[in-house]
């Protein structure tokens, strides 16, 4: 069982869940903007702002947004603990993967941030 307090979830399984299901979130964001994309003749500003104006899509582009980051962080966590800890025996190496792990949880958090002011406006 996953112990670690900077694991997303609460066990190995519950982070397994969570990255299928923003993995499923992140396909489905993806066939629809591509889809969009595919399906608007002479894209530009002006279509992009009306397709961004609909509440729904905000609220699908802020779901696939905190589903990158939760996606990424589950990964980034997963691969710093193999490699930094298992690899690398010793406290260094738990320091090496708490500094790493704060680091990427600051640009992560900037991102959302970044992305919640792009998409809202705040």
């Amino acid at each position: 069982m996953v112990t670690s307090i900077t694991s997303f979830g609460r066990s190995g399984l519950y982070d397994w869940m969570v990255q299928r299901i923003t993995a499923v979130i992140l396909a489905a964001y993806t066939v629809f903007i591509v889809g969009y994309i595919v399906c608007t003749p002479d894209l530009g500003y002006e279509q992009w702002s009306t397709l961004f104006s609909y509440f729904g899509v905000r609220i699908f582009s802020l779901a696939a947004l905190l589903s990158i980051a939760a996606h990424a962080w589950i990964g980034l966590w997963a691969i710093l603990t193999d490699y930094l800890t298992t690899r690398m025996m010793g406290a260094k190496a738990t320091f090496l993967r708490v500094i790493a792990q704060m680091v990427l949880g600051v640009v992560t958090a900037t991102y959302v941030l970044w992305g919640i002011e792009i998409l809202w406006g705040f």
